[in-house]
């Protein structure tokens, strides 16, 4: 028996069943200098949506490879023009003395690169609902995510205008109108994320910054104080609080900060899935922040002793994680589950393909 039979998900593949996926997905997308990415990612959803149980039945992944590629390049002919001329022909124009009209041009197409974000965030999670069926049911929204991409500049940027204090608020309330826009089967998701019940989490994560660099510019100043008093007998030698002092700055940088940024965000994901309900079903994520912690150390880890290879396994481990730590409460009736009438999209997720965004 496994050790999630009791929960509403369950997770039951094994690396090694993975393992010839991930190393034949590896060697086919060197052999076609990267075509057939499109295809090993469809065959990873294939895997672990299989392995994925809910209740009593196990996920489908029905996304194609092709479907992926055609987004891909729909947006690669549509946005390639406009990112090479934001990437080059603004600074050609910096160069010139021209920097008016470098900004001119540059600030609407960086609130467009902006803009195209947040709907690549929305269509992401439409795309991956539309082809996830479980009994034979789909999820998926009429949506298209072109309001919510400018719900989610002008949020953000208000977000930013009283120093980044109001990012938790812009950070749950996109959550909850990009999943509320979302249905699985007739039913609509809910989703009633708070940002004060993470507050707490962003106040120690937005202050840790200020207060490492006061105690830094405190700690500088003494040192570089004592040094000019007494001066080393080997001015080429400096002292050893001068390599003490970059070692915790290294420290504070590398380590601290992303180990409060991590607490944060577990946080934020245990509020945000918590938040989520459909009809009578309620979700709930209970990994903390000590399980985030050993996930990516185990990444890193990973990653170096088998000198990058290991990177193969990185989608196998975060889904498994995933799926580890989620569960649902509640009833959910089969013979009232009918089949979604939304529109399912033609392409794949294009746009977050190209902004990076998504683990898997």
């Amino acid at each position: 028996m496994s050790d999630d039979q009791g929960r509403a998900f369950g997770f039951e593949g094994t690396w090694r069943d993975y393992a010839p996926i991930a190393f034949t997905n590896l060697l086919l997308t060197i052999v076609t200098l990267g075509v057939y990415r499109f295809w090993a990612t469809t065959r990873t959803r294939r895997y672990l949506w299989s392995r994925t149980r809910f209740i009593d039945e196990p996920l489908e992944w029905t996304g194609t490879g092709l479907e992926l590629l055609i987004g891909f390049l729909l947006v690669l002919v549509i946005f390639l023009g406009p990112l090479l001329f934001f990437q080059f022909g603004i600074q050609a124009l910096v160069l010139q003395g021209h920097g008016d009209i470098a900004f001119a041009i540059g600030a609407p197409l960086f609130l467009l690169i902006f803009y195209l974000g947040g709907v690549a965030r929305f269509r992401m999670v439409r795309y991956r609902l539309s082809r996830t069926f479980w009994h034979g049911i789909r999820g998926g929204s009429d949506d298209k995510g072109w309001a919510y991409g400018w719900s989610y500049c002008w949020r953000y940027i208000v977000a930013m205008i009283p120093l980044y204090l109001l990012v938790p608020w812009a950070m749950t309330s996109l959550w909850n109108d990009r999943w509320s826009a979302m249905s699985f089967g007739p039913y609509r998701f809910s989703a009633k994320a708070m940002p004060g019940q993470i507050y707490k989490r962003f106040l120690l994560f937005y202050l840790v910054p200020f207060i490492m660099f006061i105690v830094m510019a405190v700690f500088g100043g003494a040192m570089f104080a004592t040094m000019s008093a007494a001066p080393q007998a080997d001015p080429s030698q400096p002292p050893a609080g001068f390599w003490l002092f970059f070692a915790a700055l290294f420290i504070g940088i590398y380590g601290v900060l992303p180990v409060i940024a991590l607490i944060f965000y577990a946080k934020f994901f245990r509020v945000a899935i918590g938040s989520l309900s459909l009809d009578t079903l309620d979700f709930h994520f209970t990994a903390r922040s000590k399980a985030w912690l050993k996930l990516i150390l185990g990444d890193v880890a990973l990653v170096i002793f088998t000198l990058g290879i290991g990177a193969i396994f990185l989608s196998y481990r975060h889904w498994k994680f995933f799926v580890t730590h989620l569960d649902a409460s509640g009833e959910i009736s089969l013979s009232q589950l009918t089949q979604s009438t939304t529109a399912a999209p033609g392409q794949g997720e294009g746009l977050a393909d190209a902004f990076d965004i998504g683990a898997i």
